[in-house]
């Protein structure tokens, strides 16, 4: 493993983000902190999950610390690295260009891949996927009262395409949980196209597939008859600041799916509220469910509030496989038909 590049024990925030080329953070409105990063060639990024976040020397928790990072700041991730024993569950730390290293529990993965906005929106709607690190909604197609942060890989339905004064164009999103909408630049978003939404393993029967979430071990995993087909690590519930939110082991099915939904409840203190939550499989009236998840990459350990928490990526690899298929003109999907889910404590 390379050494990272000499460095003084300790950096100020502002000297960190000079020397990793991240200085563009600076400036004021939202698109001005990303454009440079707009006009980068795909590099892997990361962005910051935590409000603060240490970036040590080597890849441990007991090195050096060298500079704190702040939410949402990027970082343009170099390499990775299996770390000291802790945490146990997961060791992979992600390497900045020499300058040091974040543990990747705290850090998305992400790139900054711009679009060109659709002609037109469908009548019935379209879901978008969000391919930029990150990027305001506002209640208006003006760019003035923030409404939410929309994070990558998060998806969104989008009903309507406006122009504003300057003709540049925005997507406007419904929010069925608010029952209100509002407005994305459109270059922020990328519109999933047919064949990313196909069904997976169509031909197999109903009876025959089979998902088992292993709540001791945090892992899921799916079959085809005897055949695992796929597995995946996971975070089901855990005992949080507000409580404790278990997910409940049994027999179910996935009865209900969305491609997008808009997750809240609580207060600010112990609760959350999470626009966009990509690839939702519910199995239970309550709202348990299997979706992507974009707050944290900390999987492998219970933090949820009861859902199983699955990257992005996986979590819509399932909701093309399992039942009711969803059709791409629907945002929402009830069915008395689901495949099958044993989860064991």
């Amino acid at each position: 493993m390379p050494e990272p590049l000499p460095l003084p024990d300790r950096l100020s925030r502002r000297e960190f983000l000079r020397l990793g080329g991240l200085g563009a953070l600076g400036l004021s409105t939202p698109f001005q902190r990303l454009r440079p990063w707009l006009e980068s060639s795909g590099a892997q990024l990361g962005r910051v999950l935590e409000a603060t976040l240490d970036v040590y020397r080597r890849p441990s928790f007991s090195a050096v610390r060298v500079a704190r990072l702040e939410r949402d700041d990027l970082i343009t991730i170099a390499g990775a690295s299996v770390g000291d024993r802790f945490p146990e569950h997961n060791r992979i730390w992600y390497e900045m260009d020499g300058l040091g290293f974040v543990h990747s529990s705290s850090i998305q993965p992400v790139r900054a891949e711009p679009n060109k906005a659709l002609r037109s929106v469908p009548r019935s709607g379209a879901l978008m996927e969000v391919t930029i690190p990150w990027v305001d909604a506002f209640w208006e197609a003006k760019g003035r009262k923030r409404a939410f942060r929309l994070y990558y890989e998060t998806t969104h339905w989008v009903v309507g395409l406006t122009l504003d004064k300057k003709d540049r164009p925005w997507y406007r999103i419904y929010d069925d949980r608010i029952a209100e909408s509002y407005f994305v630049p459109a270059e922020a978003l990328r519109h999933v196209p047919f064949a990313e939404l196909t069904p997976i393993a169509p031909e197999v029967p109903q009876e025959d597939k089979r998902i088992e979430v292993d709540l001791a071990n945090q892992w899921i995993q799916c079959f085809e008859g005897d055949l695992l087909v796929y597995t995946a690590r996971v975070s089901t519930g855990a005992r949080l600041d507000g409580g404790d939110y278990w997910t409940p082991p049994g027999e179910f099915t996935t009865f209900r799916k969305r491609g997008s939904r808009h997750m809240a409840a609580g207060n600010l203190a112990t609760g959350y509220d999470l626009p966009g939550v990509p690839w939702v499989s519910y199995i239970t009236q309550e709202g348990i469910s299997f979706h992507g998840t974009y707050w944290h990459n900390d999987f492998g350990t219970p933090r949820s509030h009861g859902c199983i928490n699955m990257t992005p990526q996986s979590a819509k690899w399932l909701f093309r496989w399992t039942r009711p298929l969803v059709p791409t003109h629907v945002d929402e999907l009830w069915s008395e038909v689901g495949t099958q889910v044993v989860i064991r404590a």
